[in-house]
């Protein structure tokens, strides 16, 4: 069976565009059966300090996972967004401490600086072979890399799934995938 060849890099930005304007609201059950799929393979990690994203309009709210995991005894730690350029900072996040407005409608906490062992990804596209599209700040892309041990599990609807996604020497691709309807294991290549 012949591969079908990935879209150019340059298809980036008209993909980010079309999902992000046939983007709909996230059901309350599609956000519970996320959580709970969520919550499955991190009990699978076993993680001290766990990076999450506080939502932004139309993504999935992982409020109610963070508390949980809280509760649970768990280290959440939240991304700071920085200026362009720079890698995100990890701040650690309670129920009790207080939020600041960050950039692009982002909230992040007070606490002091934190490094995970896992960090959940968000996307605004996904495809079966790990491969993940963002926002386009590249602010993922600059801060996975200085946690090389953490374990990186991206997150999202199933609606966000697309064949292929257009990836360059700056993308990473997520070994495990979230959907509020699927764990999704990715088989590395072999060669």
């Amino acid at each position: 069976m012949a591969q079908l060849p990935l879209p150019s890099v340059c298809d980036k930005k008209m993909i980010r565009q079309e999902i992000l304007a046939s983007r709909r609201p996230v059901l309350p059950r599609q956000n519970r059966q996320l959580i709970a799929n969520l919550l499955i393979s991190l009990h699978h990690i076993k993680p001290t300090v766990i990076a999450a994203t506080w939502p932004l309009p139309g993504e999935a709210d992982l409020r109610p996972l963070c508390e949980q995991l809280v509760r649970a005894g768990y280290c959440v730690v939240l991304p700071q967004t920085p200026p362009k350029g720079e890698p995100l900072i990890f701040r650690e996040w309670r129920c009790d401490r207080p939020m600041r407005k960050g950039r692009f409608g982002t909230w992040h906490p007070t606490g002091g600086r934190k490094e995970p062992d896992v960090i959940l990804v968000p996307f605004v596209a996904f495809d079966r072979q790990g491969g993940r599209l963002g926002y386009g700040g590249g602010y993922y892309d600059r801060t996975l890399p200085l946690y090389p041990q953490a374990t990186l599990i991206g997150y999202g609807l199933s609606s966000q799934e697309r064949e292929a996604l257009p990836m360059d020497e700056y993308d990473h691709r997520l070994p495990v995938i979230v959907t509020e309807r699927e764990i999704i294991q990715i088989r590395k290549n072999e060669g």
